[in-house]
Formats: structure tokens, C-alpha cells, sequence
């Protein structure tokens, strides 16, 4: 799933408009965090059906994680902000494409590193959270 949009995400980073390429990310990143918190379990409303300390356990790790994706709805402002944590790849993906063929080439492959970087590391934070629901589980059974 991370690998597939963020191959979407390198092609829209080889195009030579600048701009298009951070609504692309904005948009597949949005879909992908929304998907990844369903895949286990982690969207707001999945946590609110949890029992009430199981919901607990699950916020605290989240809080103790310092995840800004896990469990929460997802916004452009919160996407902006995770992708401007990586302003460095933005600007360097930017400055390439100004060289024909082969920049456009780097700035491609500097999207689809920087946009697996981002949807592995929340796939990490989600299968932690996960860990400590299961052992809260365990714990009251």
C-alpha cells in the first residue's frame, strides 16, 4: 500500500509544475494515513468503541509515541506540517527539476523516499500502539 501511492507520489514529483507535486502528496498521504489507522484498528471512531480502558491505554500510547497521525483525524494543516518536517527533501525535490530529464528524475526519487519514509514510520507507530492494546488485553483476560 506505502509502496504503491508512493509511486504515485514520484510521478507526480517528475512532473515539471512545481506545486503539483505537494497536492499529490497531500491528497495520497491523507488517504493512506486514513487507511493505515483503519487497516489496524486506529481510527477515531474505532478507538471510541473500544472498552473504556482499553481506549485509555490506546491514547497513552499514542501520547507516549508523540504519533500526530495515530488515532486522530486527518487534516491538510497536520499533513502540511509533517510534510514541511521534511522541508529539506521538498526543497531539494524543487531545485532538480530545474535540470531536464535527470532532475526530474532525482526529484521523483526523492518523493517516493520521502513519501515511504513517512507511511513507514506511521505503520511503525500504529504496530506499537497495537502491541501495547494486545498486552492491555492479555492483562484483563
Amino acid at each position: 500500500m506505502v509502496a504503491k501511492r508512493a509511486l504515485l507520489s514520484a510521478g507526480a514529483s517528475a512532473l515539471p509544475v512545481m506545486g503539483v507535486d505537494i497536492a499529490v502528496d497531500i491528497h495520497l498521504l491523507s488517504r493512506l494515513i486514513e487507511d493505515i489507522n483503519a487497516a489496524f484498528g486506529l481510527t477515531p471512531q474505532q478507538i471510541e468503541k473500544l472498552q473504556p480502558k482499553l481506549r485509555v491505554a490506546t491514547y497513552s500510547t499514542i501520547v507516549g509515541l508523540g504519533s500526530t497521525l495515530v488515532g486522530r483525524v486527518v487534516t491538510r494543516e497536520l499533513l502540511l506540517k509533517i510534510l514541511t518536517r521534511s522541508g529539506v527533501k521538498i526543497v531539494s525535490k524543487n531545485a532538480t527539476r530545474l535540470v531536464p530529464i535527470a532532475g526530474q528524475m532525482v526529484s521523483a526519487a526523492i518523493g517516493f523516499s520521502a513519501f515511504r519514509a513517512i507511511g513507514n514510520k506511521h505503520i511503525e507507530a500504529c504496530v506499537e500502539v497495537a502491541e501495547q492494546m494486545l498486552k492491555v488485553q492479555s492483562i484483563d483476560e
